[in-house]
């Protein structure tokens, strides 16, 4: 299975390497189908290619046509370098019920070309009617096969019951009828990269201490995930309508280093909020929560949610007293500051900055895909 991960990273690095020496007035990059002619005539005159699965080479190169069309449709960044320790997997099309036996109530196994029959553990039943299925390696050395399948949604009560989800680092998840999330706490790590850090590269020392790294790190995003799942589901299940503030994470987690003509301020506290922001899961809570409630997600934005008063809608920065209080200056309401500004999401509208509600945008209904992990 390593050497299929290590065809299938061959593979991927070819095509990024064609298509980085696409410049504008030169001939257009290669697609799949001539990459796979190409692939083709490459097996025909390398004996060490012929001998790996054409079939995990083929859905590399499928995996990049595919990625870079989500590129050119802006929804996903351009796809780079694969690593060898970091990337590591390959996928399998094809597959019919006599690929995959149930052995016992925990454990069943998988037909793997040129590997053979492969036990997995079952984390949950393999459905029927699966066509494909991944095969992925992480830092910490755990095998994991993963069973694609369009998830059936999850049904909500059906009262008509709308909820408003605000975010934050204190207090995770905040909805507008007062209950609170809170992220499981993460472990430190801190020691263990120290301990990576002062070992010689190449020693075996160095090995030990960077896959102990890699399991605590590990731990902590099982724990995060698990997390993120149940409460979506939970949520997903409690009501009908859930609106969240339309976030951008990722400029919000940028660096603030600058540049060496102008260097950034406080980077070492914008670092530490970084990492706090991250260590919530917002975005993968919020991707659970898109592809199990479908049709029932709104996101609005975000703007001066947290200054608005629910009650009488006075907007006045001066109002958020603290991390946890509001009072608004104008009619005295005195809340908690996370549940006010839930209460803002559920409204549907956020306060534009010369006054006036904004309404609600259109609702995610975006295709997703659901994967069945189990190692």
């Amino acid at each position: 299975m390593l050497r299929h991960c290590s065809d299938a990273r061959y593979a991927w690095n070819l095509a990024v390497e064609q298509h980085r020496w696409w410049r504008p007035g030169r001939k257009s990059a290669p697609g799949y189908l001539e990459q796979c002619r190409q692939l083709t005539a490459a097996r025909g005159e390398n004996l060490w290619l012929a001998e790996g699965s054409q079939t995990v080479q083929q859905q590399a190169l499928r995996d990049f046509d595919q990625a870079m069309r989500n590129f050119f449709g802006g929804s996903h960044r351009r796809p780079s370098w694969r690593k060898a320790g970091r990337d590591e997997g390959f996928r399998i099309v094809a597959v019919t019920p006599g690929h995959v036996r149930r052995l016992n109530r925990k454990a069943a196994q998988v037909w793997v070309p040129k590997a053979g029959w492969v036990r997995f553990r079952l984390s949950r039943p393999v459905p029927a009617g699966v066509k494909s299925f991944r095969v992925t390696r992480d830092r910490a050395g755990r095998w994991h096969v993963a069973f694609a399948l369009v998830p059936a949604p999850v049904e909500g009560p059906g009262t008509g019951d709308v909820v408003g989800v605000d975010r934050g680092v204190a207090v995770t998840l905040a909805l507008s009828d007062g209950t609170t999330y809170r992220a499981p706490e993460p472990k430190d790590t801190r020691v263990l990269a120290r301990e990576l850090s002062r070992a010689q590269r190449g020693s075996s020392r160095r090995r030990k201490a960077k896959l102990a790294l890699a399991r605590a790190r590990v731990r902590n995003a099982d724990s995060l995930r698990d997390w993120a799942h149940k409460t979506s589901t939970g949520i997903a299940r409690s009501y009908d309508v859930i609106r969240v503030e339309d976030l951008r994470i990722r400029n919000m987690t940028r660096s603030a280093r600058g540049t060496i003509q102008e260097p950034g301020r406080n980077v070492a506290a914008k670092a530490a909020l970084n990492r706090s922001v991250l260590q919530q899961g917002w975005g993968q809570f919020a991707r659970c929560l898109e592809y199990k409630a479908p049709d029932r997600v709104q996101k609005i934005n975000p703007a001066y949610t947290s200054q608005r008063c629910s009650e009488c809608g006075h907007v006045d920065a001066d109002s958020r007293k603290s991390q946890a209080l509001f009072a608004c200056t104008a009619c005295g309401y005195c809340g908690n500051a996370d549940v006010n500004a839930a209460r803002n999401i559920a409204a549907g509208h956020a306060v534009k900055a010369r006054g006036g509600d904004r309404t609600v945008g259109p609702a995610n209904r975006e295709p997703q895909h659901e994967l069945l992990l189990v190692s």
